[in-house]
């Protein structure tokens, strides 16, 4: 199987880096998606975080409403949601045992791509993640200037 690369706009890579430093110190999270069939990602969705307030620190939990408000524009412009965003406020950008088990619950079928942001040190970054099975693939990611 060929190497796959998420790809961002740079207007959504912006768009994840700016909600997770404005949420902060809470976990910031969000839908993104692109084109149907590829991992092309022109549109990001932030989503409100619902887990319990003293937890929001530590995990995130997206908002029902806003994953179908989210999923909703996404089909009416001719998109598909391609995976999931969150951010860690103080740790590297890599899925804790929470986001695998949450993953599994989420995408049994492995089809969604997680991405994380790291807030660990003063230069954000992220990361991209395929989740299944409790296996955790690293997906490159690429940011599109264009």
């Amino acid at each position: 199987m060929p190497e796959e690369t998420l790809t961002l706009t740079a207007a959504v890579y912006e768009a994840m880096i700016s909600l997770a430093l404005g949420e902060t110190p809470d976990e910031a999270c969000g839908l993104f998606a692109g084109p149907p069939g590829g991992l092309v990602v022109d549109t990001f969705f932030p989503i409100a975080n619902v887990a319990p307030p003293e937890r929001r620190p530590e995990i995130y939990k997206l908002d029902g409403r806003g994953m179908l408000d989210a999923e909703t524009a996404a089909d009416e412009a001719g998109r598909a949601v391609l995976g999931v965003m969150h951010s860690h406020t103080h740790t590297v950008a890599y899925p804790s045992p929470t986001d695998v088990a949450d993953a599994a619950d989420a995408d049994p079928f492995g089809t969604l791509v997680f991405v994380i942001v790291s807030l660990e040190h003063p230069d954000p970054y992220l990361r991209a993640f395929r989740i299944l099975d409790g296996d955790i693939t690293d997906v490159p990611v690429a940011v599109d200037p264009g």
